[in-house]
């Protein structure tokens, strides 16, 4: 009598405890506890009976208390280390939307997204951001001068996946694009359409985008070997529109003779080929652009950017199926995409 008088009580003042929604259905505590989670141990009918109760007295299963049971926080930590120098921010149109991809796997396994970006990465920022305890895995986008750290924390630590390009060595497991190829196929698609004083824009420090321009090079040594070394050499730019815009002004105020640019990425091809307008050239007539990534930017441009295409949702969906086997104690190889090519008009045949 005592308890059923403490449990209409409790309902009353919202403060409804398990063991009252475990004596209103007749069940033990630990019932209620897997039906509130979802358990499939728990009858269908028995289940719906304690949703049922739970949501009449306004009960809401305190997930804190829960995950601090089960040693868990149902949480994926997504880290961008980006300096400043780099001057790239989470509003890029490449970041955008891969988190909105990577958002979206982790959702869908009943994960929540903790996004971390950090400016000033120092020396052991990595073991202090997983002794925080803040989440289950790491999801990293910015492989770029963290190399060393990734792989010093992949020693001590599994539930790591990193986007970016597979190195010699490595301990840390990549999901990446096939740049290399990528390079080879932007340059020959290039050359078919009739140039062949073609350059390549874009930062060749960081892994990826090293291997672009190395497959520019080998494209254009293949098909032009009389290239000179001097007109192979990147012209360097950071990976922002507004660092492509005056790394293209620079170029053409030495009147650089060119007649294409492959660029390491949409953004930057897109800061190229505004420069390129601005000093009134046409694109394509005078000179061909073509992007890395198809970014919705590219299809909107004036001309549309030619493109190679990174699948940025499945690249999303293998990344967080590799986090979860790795947070069930399982190893995952690194994996590399394929990528394809995007014909647009901005790389349009020579005319002639």
């Amino acid at each position: 009598m005592r308890a059923n008088l403490d449990t209409a009580v409790a309902a009353r003042t919202g403060r409804l405890k398990m063991a009252d929604i475990a004596r209103l259905a007749d069940v033990s505590v630990s019932t209620v506890s897997r039906a509130l989670a979802g358990s499939p141990l728990i009858p269908q009918a028995s289940r719906e009976k304690i949703e049922a109760i739970a949501r009449e007295h306004g009960y809401v299963v305190n997930a804190s208390a829960r995950n601090l049971r089960l040693q868990t926080t149902r949480a994926v930590g997504l880290v961008l280390p980006m300096t400043r120098e780099d001057g790239r921010h989470v509003t890029d149109p490449f970041l955008l939307e891969f988190i909105g991809h990577l958002s979206d796997a982790v959702v869908t396994r009943g994960y929540d997204l903790l996004l971390t970006r950090l400016t000033q990465p120092r020396e052991g920022w990595l073991n202090e951001l997983v002794q925080s305890h803040r989440f289950d895995g790491m999801l990293v986008i910015g492989q770029h001068e963290q190399h060393t750290a990734l792989n010093d924390i992949a020693q001590r630590y599994r539930p790591m996946v990193v986007w970016g390009e597979q190195q010699p060595n490595q301990a840390y497991c990549t999901v990446g694009s096939d740049n290399l190829a990528g390079g080879r196929m932007a340059v020959e698609h290039l050359l078919a359409s009739g140039r062949k004083r073609i350059r390549f824009l874009g930062d060749v420090s960081a892994p990826e985008m090293n291997s672009r321009y190395v497959g520019y090079v080998e494209a254009m040594k293949a098909a032009v070997p009389d290239t000179d070394e001097d007109f192979l050499e990147p012209i360097s730019t950071r990976p922002t529109e507004s660092a492509a815009y005056a790394a293209m002004r620079s170029v053409l105020a030495r009147k650089g003779d060119f007649d294409a640019i492959f660029a390491g990425s949409d953004v930057i091809a897109h800061g190229a080929r505004r420069a390129f307008a601005d000093w009134g050239g046409k694109v394509p007539d005078d000179c061909a652009f073509v992007g890395f990534d198809d970014v919705s930017l590219a299809k909107f441009l004036t001309p549309p950017l030619t493109t190679v295409r990174q699948d940025l949702a499945s690249a999303a969906g293998i990344m967080v199926d590799m986090l979860m086997q790795r947070l069930s104690g399982k190893e995952t190889p690194s994996h590399i995409i394929p990528v394809n090519l995007i014909a647009r008009e901005s790389s349009a045949p020579l005319r002639g």
